[in-house]
């Protein structure tokens, strides 16, 4: 019981520190200094420069060993079991009622912020090991939310296309950092030095950035929809449940376990904002929904991290 508690003590401590970030982006927002119309000129900074560095940096981190690159492919098959056990889950939770909103809770209950929660928690906690497989995570998160995501979330039959799977932050950080893991070669100092400090830029920015969402929320009306607790529960605690039940019984442990779990407990992803607006549906409920379920994992993250420690 002692370790346990203290497994949930480290990693609250953790995720209170990225909450007192986003108290910053909170503050800001109110005060207009910056606010969430501004947050969004910088989203693509976050995505496409800030993300890929920290899933570079890790990539670069870690010594390549067959174990290595053994539990790297296992962090491959967790993520995707996990994503198909959401899929599933939201088609027979959310599939009744009004179209637009329905899309909403499905995404909601899908897809977890795996790069903006469970990367900087993962460095917190469990070090460059961590990252390394949670980074790994981040392919099959892109792969199903542009797939899938899209499918539920679009009005009309847009093309998916493969552009949009490959040219993302995660997979774009995947693609210029595995080929150096696999290869072993050491980049020079004058390259991994900005590298570092572009990954730095991930975690406050991120959060600061999340403060004006919840800064911007209705948090009436919002409570009045029985659908937002289901989304959380199954999004930040029957989902990580099942993951760590699950992947424990056909043999994950360790630090790799525990990463897996930390990805599923991830709070709903950003994106659920983004393709609100992008296809046409209730960016208000969408804003409402992420910030809800994100506030709750606060404290379900730091026992679904102590619970795979434990367990492992």
């Amino acid at each position: 019981m002692m370790a346990f508690l203290s497994n949930v003590l480290t990693a609250f401590t953790q995720v209170l520190i990225l909450f007192i970030i986003a108290a910053v982006g909170f503050v800001c927002h109110k005060t207009g200094i910056y606010t969430e119309k501004a947050s969004k000129l910088t989203t693509d900074l976050l995505f496409y420069i800030a993300t890929p560095a920290v899933i570079v940096r890790s990539f670069l981190s870690i010594e390549y060993t067959d174990g290595a690159l053994h539990g790297l492919l296992l962090a491959l098959l967790g993520g995707t079991l996990f994503h198909i056990v959401a899929i599933i889950l939201s088609l027979l939770l959310f599939n009744k009622g009004e179209k637009s909103t329905a899309a909403i809770f499905k995404y909601a209950s899908c897809y977890g912020n795996v790069g903006y929660m469970a990367l900087p928690l993962a460095q917190a906690v469990l070090g460059a090991e961590g990252v390394f497989y949670c980074s790994m995570i981040v392919v099959p998160f892109n792969i199903f939310s542009f797939t899938h995501g899209v499918k539920i979330m679009r009005r009309e039959k847009d093309k998916l296309g493969i552009k949009g799977l490959i040219l993302n932050p995660g997979s774009l950080g995947v693609l210029i950092g595995l080929p150096l893991f696999i290869s072993g070669l050491t980049v020079p100092n004058v390259l991994y030095a900005p590298i570092s400090y572009l990954a730095d830029l991930n975690t406050p920015l991120a959060m600061v950035m999340f403060g004006t969402y919840l800064a911007s929320a209705d948090w009436k009306t919002l409570l009045s929809d029985k659908r937002v607790f289901l989304a959380a529960t199954v999004k930040i605690i029957l989902l990580p449940l099942l993951t760590l039940c699950g992947l424990r019984l056909i043999g994950f442990s360790g630090t790799l376990l525990t990463a897996c779990v930390l990805s599923a407990s991830a709070p709903t992803a950003n994106n659920t904002v983004m393709f609100s607006a992008k296809y046409g549906r209730d960016t208000a409920l969408a804003s409402k929904v992420t910030a809800f379920i994100s506030v709750l994992s606060v404290v379900t993250m730091p026992v679904m991290i102590a619970l795979a420690n434990v367990i492992k």
